[in-house]
């Protein structure tokens, strides 16, 4: 069974919209529609604009004209995305913050940020869902997908745009709540360790401590002691793939329930609390607003696996 887009689009770029890649505009746009055949109806000069082929890399201009043709897309094909919407009453509750410019989720663990990678549904498809007529919905920066916690959409490209030159002016403070093996020492405030990322062969990503690989700094505060754990603060000031996971790993105190940097026997050991996750959440996010310049401070709330976790890990304490 197919689903026919009956008709040729024309569709005027806003100064908002203006600066990005039009297979990425298309992208976007088209949603549920493959990447291959995105390309192939830019190679085959279906797309225009202002009457004139273009290119893949082609930066739009503000008033550009574009030109798109029918599309048909394959129920098949939206399968996947469909059978994820399930998710999306869910993701609803979820929505911590929001307004024009941006919307902030405490993304539940387990959940991808987006589908791919043999994942049919993600954070921003489902978004996409429940905002049918947003225009654009981009994410800010990442989660694991076994994090949960604060995550950054933002609602429009001059917002994507102004909050990513605050990550890389490194102006935005994340703090992550997790719970590692052992006693942290307290003069252990800082990990300094260069990150090098793999890539398996089942297209796996594995991140190691390597002098070869990018430079990688976490801060660390201890916020509560247990028998057999700590809970602490981390603070990363770089954002590698699995940072904080490995920088704890490093320190020799990996992070409970983590499947590929963790410790089965302490993971054991917790298993009286009922965890059955990753404890690693994004809690807290400070950043200035886009629009207004107003520095805000967003928390998340844990869910209730960490937190009775927590609850059974102190009542051991007396």
């Amino acid at each position: 069974m197919k689903t026919d887009n009956p008709s040729v689009q024309m569709v005027t770029v806003s100064d908002d919209e203006a600066g990005q890649r039009i297979d990425n505009f298309l992208r976007a746009r088209l949603k549920g529609v493959p990447k291959s055949m995105i390309y192939r109806i830019l190679r085959k000069g279906e797309v225009r604009v202002n009457k004139k082929r273009i290119k893949p890399e082609y930066k739009l201009a503000g008033g550009d004209e574009i030109r798109i043709p029918p599309v048909r897309q394959s129920t098949s094909e939206e399968a996947p995305v469909s059978a994820g919407l399930s998710k999306v009453a869910a993701l609803a509750d979820c929505i911590l913050y929001e307004d024009e410019a941006l919307l902030v989720l405490n993304k539940p663990s387990g959940t991808a940020v987006h589908g791919g990678s043999g994942l049919s549904f993600g954070v921003i498809e489902g978004l996409r869902a429940l905002r049918p007529d947003a225009r654009f919905l981009e994410l800010v920066h990442r989660l694991d997908r076994d994090t949960s916690g604060v995550l950054l959409v933002a609602k429009k490209r001059s917002a994507l745009r102004a909050l990513h030159e605050q990550l890389r002016m490194k102006g935005m403070q994340k703090d992550y709540l997790a719970l590692v093996r052992g006693q942290w020492s307290s003069h252990c405030k800082a990990v300094q360790a260069p990150l090098l990322k793999n890539i398996l062969q089942s297209g796996e990503r594995i991140v190691r401590v390597n002098s070869e690989g990018k430079p990688s700094e976490t801060h660390f505060k201890v916020e509560e002691r247990f028998a057999q754990a700590t809970l602490v603060r981390a603070s990363p000031v770089t954002g590698r793939t699995h940072q904080i996971r490995v920088h704890t790993l490093h320190a020799g105190h990996p992070i409970a329930f983590d499947d590929r940097y963790g410790d089965r026997d302490f993971d054991q050991q917790l298993a009286p609390t009922g965890l059955r996750r990753l404890f690693l959440h994004a809690q807290a996010l400070r950043f200035e607003h886009p629009a207004s310049g107003e520095t805000m401070r967003i928390e998340a709330p844990l869910d209730a696996n960490l937190r009775h976790c927590l609850r059974i890990l102190r009542q051991a304490k007396g």
